[in-house]
């Protein structure tokens, strides 16, 4: 059987219809390619965005800034030391982009220059760390990736 032109352009078109439709649906039916959003809220955290840049530019000004080291004991992270400790509150915010079910907060309460997040809190691979931090009324905000 010889296959002519318009035959082999419509099997090419079914062809590769077919190969969209499974696309399609292999998408939204499993599971391994379900991803969420960041915040259920998306729209009110955007109007909150240019407090944010507000106060990354005043960590930006500062001499010593926020850092962080990884250890046995978890995820070390240490506040200026130009600074009184006592007067630093503020919020610490880990996000797992791979797995929402692992995010936590934690409130910043110091009786050291430095905050310990233990190491079981943590899971290997990629996490954002958001730092809203204050000091004598001073809004600051830290924010990184890190790979654990």
């Amino acid at each position: 059987m010889k296959i002519n032109w318009g035959t082999g352009i419509v099997l090419a078109f079914i062809g590769f219809i077919s190969f969209i439709m499974y696309f399609v649906i292999t998408m939204n039916v499993d599971r391994r390619y379900h991803h969420e959003l960041v915040t259920e809220d998306y729209y009110a955290e955007e109007l909150k965005y240019q407090n944010d840049v507000d106060k990354s530019n005043n960590a930006k000004k500062l001499k010593e800034n926020i850092t962080y080291t990884k250890s046995d004991e978890g995820l070390t992270i240490v506040f200026p030391k130009n600074m009184d400790f006592k007067n630093i509150s503020g919020n610490v915010f880990l996000y797992r982009p791979s797995n929402k079910h692992l995010d936590f907060d934690i409130d910043i309460s110091l009786s050291k220059p430095y905050l310990l997040i233990p190491d079981n809190r943590l899971v290997d691979g990629r996490w954002n760390i958001k730092i809203d931090w204050q000091y004598n009324g001073e809004s600051y905000l830290f924010q990184e990736f890190i790979n654990y």
